[in-house]
This record gives structure tokens, C-alpha cells and sequence, in this order.
């Protein structure tokens, strides 16, 4: 079975697909096809002419003697293992874990670190943003305070004019009062 898969594949490299390809698609060379033909090994019979289009039935010659011996494939001959191959190879196994655990470490220590710099860094934000909203606070007050003793020193002026005026008129009433009796 494997001998006739080993030939079929032969022939099948040996044919122009194309070539059949062609007399399948193209009338001209379908005229030219009369009967059977063979190619390398391989005997092609058309079938009748289906509505599908062309068939054909391709049949396989026992494969010859000369070809068996061109694909018997044998495996490389195995070098001998040694004691100190396999120690070599375990070695480099476990330099290779090695470097790979130091390579995961460091990702991990870069990524702590970029966490603590992100953290330090909203946290810096954070002081700055209470600084500024107590500095704004603290302002805000003063300007509150300051217009409060604007507002209320404005008021006592306007108090004290209307106690001039008040003894002004009491003044005048006095001495027109005097000058009436």
C-alpha cells in the first residue's frame, strides 16, 4: 500500500497538470485528444462526457523496480548521548530558567517601582491641589473679613454723620426756641 502511494506520488510529479488542465478547458486541444494516452507511468482514458464537464480515469502501472530504491528514506544515523552532553544541556536548561526568573523579577521590580512613582506622584498632586484650595480659602476669608470691616467702618460713618446732623438740628432748635421766647 505505501509502495503505491510512494508510485502515485512519482507520477503524479512526472505529469503536466497544466497539460491536463488545459485540454479540460480549452476546445482546440479537446479536439486533438483522441482515445487513451499515457504519460510516464500513468494511462489516461476519458470517460464519456458528463454535464459537469470533462472526466477522466487515470490508472496507475506498478511502479518499477528503479523507483523503490530512489525513495527508501532511511533515518539519520543517531550520534551516541554522553554523560557529559546531557550535563551540558541540563545546565544550559537551568541557565536559561534562571534568566528567565531574573527576567520575570525585574519586570515585576520595574512595575513596583513605576506603581510607587504613580502613587508618589497623585499623592504630590493631591498636597499641592489641599495647598492651593487652603491658600485660595485663606484669601477668601481675608477678603471677606476686609470687606466686613470696610462695610461695618462705613456704617459707624454714616452713623456718626446722622449724629452731627442730629445735634446740628438740636442746636438750631435750641437757639430758635431761645430767640422765640
Amino acid at each position: 500500500m505505501a509502495k503505491t502511494a510512494i508510485a502515485y506520488k512519482e507520477k503524479m510529479k512526472e505529469m503536466s497538470v497544466l497539460s491536463l488542465l488545459c485540454s479540460c478547458l480549452y476546445p482546440e486541444t479537446r479536439k486533438n485528444l483522441v482515445g487513451e494516452f499515457q504519460v510516464a507511468g500513468m494511462e489516461v482514458k476519458p470517460i464519456n462526457k458528463r454535464a459537469s464537464g470533462q472526466a477522466f480515469e487515470v490508472i496507475l502501472k506498478p511502479p518499477s523496480p528503479v523507483s523503490d530504491a530512489a525513495h527508501c528514506v532511511t533515518s539519520p544515523p543517531k550520534r551516541e548521548v554522553s554523560l557529559e552532553d546531557i550535563q551540558k544541556k541540563l545546565e544550559a536548561a537551568e541557565d536559561r530558567r534562571r534568566s528567565q526568573e531574573a527576567q520575570v523579577l525585574r519586570a515585576l521590580a520595574e512595575k513596583r517601582d513605576h506603581e510607587r512613582d504613580v502613587v508618589m506622584k497623585a499623592m504630590e498632586e493631591n498636597s499641592n491641589f489641599s495647598k492651593m484650595a487652603e491658600e485660595k480659602l485663606t484669601m477668601k476669608m481675608e477678603q471677606i473679613k476686609e470687606n466686613r470691616q470696610a462695610y461695618l467702618a462705613s456704617i459707624m460713618e454714616r452713623l456718626q454723620e446722622k449724629e452731627r446732623h442730629a445735634q446740628v438740628v438740636r442746636r438750631n432748635k435750641e437757639l430758635r426756641e431761645e430767640l422765640t421766647a
